[in-house]
């Protein structure tokens, strides 16, 4: 009995040993899970900003609208029904460039250029506008596409105003709106100003007597003389300054569009043609 009892002792010994070295041979204990991570994603892609509307509607109407005031020759006038001009031809070989197959004019008074642009009547205003810094608070300009500046006009036979010294207390022809009446109002206060709507009014005021003498951009000055052998225009400038298309602030890609078909325009010839076309060269 005491044999058997020793055999089965020795047996559950046995069994009990094997267990536990195979347990310390087996796999080791799974590694606890690490805690969870995020996982890592990509930041996604900026939207593309929104296509300027004004571009994106040349896109899609083939259409380009230009507010003008077309009575300010060589830039923009009319002839035969028709306008004409240096800055009517310039923008149409910009708006080709742009994309668009027309340019669609929109008429309005000088002084009210700059209010319908910003009302969203047209896109772009054309019409000889100087480049000024209370101009740019409210407006955008392209880069300059002519330098002109402010000129004194006299009637041929006037030898009381040589220069700017002498516009003193002298009846002044000017076209409302302009930078022109600023100018005199700050720099020349005696300066009585006849004020009208039309530059055609303005030049027959001169030549008709009501004003002594007319401030005006030299461009239009030079050319109107050229065919009015009565007036000539003084060599002393009163100003030297900028042309500029006015575009909405809000619009700075059609800004940066304009100013890049503007350079297309000077580095293949065009401008250059288009120059001598209208100013004979002459700056």
């Amino acid at each position: 009995m005491r044999n058997w009892r020793s055999l089965v002792i020795l047996t559950l010994a046995l069994t009990l040993g094997l267990s536990l070295a195979l347990a310390g041979c087996g796999q080791s204990p799974t590694a606890p899970a690490a805690p969870n991570t995020p996982a890592t994603t990509s930041q996604p892609a900026p939207s593309p900003a929104p296509a300027d509307p004004v571009l994106k509607s040349i896109k899609e109407t083939g259409v380009f609208k230009v507010g003008t005031d077309a009575t300010f020759a060589p830039f923009e006038y009319m002839e035969n029904g028709q306008r004409t001009g240096f800055d009517i031809e310039l923008v149409t070989e910009i708006a080709k460039l742009l994309g668009a197959k027309q340019v669609e004019w929109v008429d309005l008074d000088f002084k009210g250029l700059i209010p319908g642009l910003l009302a969203k009547r047209f896109d772009m205003a054309a019409s000889a506008i100087y480049i000024t810094d209370d101009r740019k608070k409210v407006v955008d300009f392209s880069d300059s596409y002519y330098p002109g500046g402010l000129v004194i006009m006299v009637r041929k036979d006037n030898t009381a105003i040589k220069g700017p010294e002498d516009l003193a207390g002298k009846k002044v022809g000017v076209q409302t709106g302009t930078k022109s009446v600023k100018f005199l109002q700050d720099n020349y206060p005696t300066v009585k100003l006849v004020e009208v709507e039309k530059n055609a009014d303005m030049f027959m005021s001169v030549e008709t007597g009501r004003a002594d003498a007319v401030v005006t951009g030299k461009p239009a000055a030079k050319l109107y003389a050229q065919t009015h052998p009565d007036v000539k225009v003084l060599d002393k400038q009163l100003t030297v300054e900028e042309y500029g298309f006015a575009i909405r602030k809000e619009n700075a890609a059609l800004t940066k569009a304009v100013n890049q078909a503007l350079k297309t325009v000077k580095d293949n010839g065009t401008y250059k043609k288009l120059e001598q076309k209208w100013f004979e060269g002459k700056k």
